[in-house]
């Protein structure tokens, strides 16, 4: 008898790793009820995997995550509908062919900041580390914006806020969408997750640092330090890569 087993297939993995990445925003306290999602893609085939729309975590497996097309959006194997949120995550990966995963919440703190149409300031290194900079609010979407496409347009107005504040997607990987909630993305959509949890904990400081004292601008040499040791040319921060 043949020991023989395949190989998952690509397609199958990535779903594995969207449905890994959804559950891990379940486990660090980022969705409430069916609040979140999380999105990966398959570049070389031009294909999305999401997570499907307002099934349960505790239900859902690997194979519920729904493919989609990237380029016309149209579901390509499942049964399930995808995410409400679909057209938001495919104008990141058609906009910023460097994201790889993309993620969606409504935790709380950075959600406050969303509410509050402000921008999520940076106050000292843990900021840093993660985002080069305030994490940006858009601007509030039009009546004509929520009364067509609205998720479409959502995805517009974020890239149209990076646009013209110049910033650069994986040196700044979040935003905060006016009144409605965050979005991070990364190289996998685990490390779109990562982000998220960054995101909410640098928010959570910015609220209790707020209470204690009105903190100064963050020194832009110490912003510049902490970021690029660990994301710049000459990183040193963690392990050598194999």
């Amino acid at each position: 008898m043949s020991n023989f087993s395949p190989q998952p297939s690509a397609l199958s993995l990535l779903k594995n790793a969207v449905f890994q990445a959804n559950l891990a925003l379940v486990k660090h306290n980022l969705v409430t009820l069916t609040w979140g999602n999380a999105s990966g893609i398959d570049r070389e085939r031009g294909l999305v995997v999401i997570k499907p729309s307002g099934v349960p975590y505790d239900t859902m497996t690997a194979d519920d995550m729904v493919t989609v097309d990237l380029a016309t959006g149209a579901t390509v194997d499942s049964r399930l509908k995808p995410s409400s949120d679909l057209a938001t995550h495919l104008a990141f990966y058609r906009a910023w062919p460097e994201v790889g995963g993309v993620v969606h919440a409504h935790s709380p703190c950075a959600t406050a900041f969303a509410q509050a149409c402000r921008d999520a300031p940076c106050l000292g290194t843990t900021h840093a580390d993660h985002f080069f900079g305030d994490v940006p609010c858009t601007r509030d979407l039009t009546q004509n914006e929520v009364e067509g496409d609205y998720e479409a347009a959502t995805g517009a107005v974020i890239v149209e806020c990076f646009r013209q504040r110049k910033l650069a997607p994986l040196a700044m990987p979040a935003v905060l969408v006016a009144r409605h909630g965050p979005f991070t993305w990364g190289k996998s959509a685990m490390h779109a997750v990562e982000q998220a949890v960054a995101l909410e904990c640098v928010c959570h400081m910015a609220v209790m640092t707020a209470q204690l004292a009105a903190p100064g601008k963050f020194p832009a040499h110490i912003l510049q330090k902490h970021f690029e040791r660990k994301h710049g040319p000459n990183a040193y921060y963690g392990q050598a890569k194999k």
